[in-house]
């Protein structure tokens, strides 16, 4: 797998993220995730947003992160938010996941951010899993979801 940097508008990224979308939409009904994102959330130095390539130079998983400090939707300064982590279905279960989180905490860490906290729902069982074996522990719930019930926040020193 090859990790490559790359802009939110990036073509690639603008396909995994709809396919993601897609996913939200069958899990949960509606539109997908409505949290506001801006290609610019990502940019360095306050985020990153990265895609791994199989061996054929295929797209086949991703994530981001961004800066998140002290706001009205209950961020702590120092905050790196996790945001789009998605592995195509048929690259599952083979970690591709768990190497995504642990390059963005590497980047999140060298930027100076001390926490990373993220936001998922209760009918994603498989994140849940990786972000608590990862060590993650549950957080008051921050960002645009924070009010609902499926919401769950998590979150981990860097």
């Amino acid at each position: 797998m090859n990790i490559r940097r790359v802009r939110f508008d990036h073509p690639d990224a603008v396909t995994l993220n709809d396919e993601v979308q897609a996913e939200y939409q069958l899990r949960y009904g509606g539109d997908g995730d409505a949290t506001a994102l801006d290609t610019t959330d990502f940019d360095p130095p306050r985020g990153a947003y990265l895609i791994a390539y199989d061996e054929l130079d295929r797209p086949v998983a991703t994530g981001g992160w961004r800066s998140q400090d002290l706001n009205d939707e209950g961020n702590e300064n120092g905050d790196a938010e996790l945001k789009r982590m998605y592995v195509v279905a048929q690259m599952r279960g083979r970690g591709l996941a768990r190497r995504m989180l642990a390059a963005l905490e590497k980047d999140a860490r060298t930027a100076g951010r001390i926490r990373m906290v993220l936001e998922t729902g209760s009918k994603q069982p498989e994140a849940v899993a990786l972000y608590t074996s990862s060590g993650y522990e549950p957080c008051a719930k921050f960002g645009y979801y924070r009010f609902h019930e499926e919401s769950l926040c998590f979150a981990k020193k860097l």
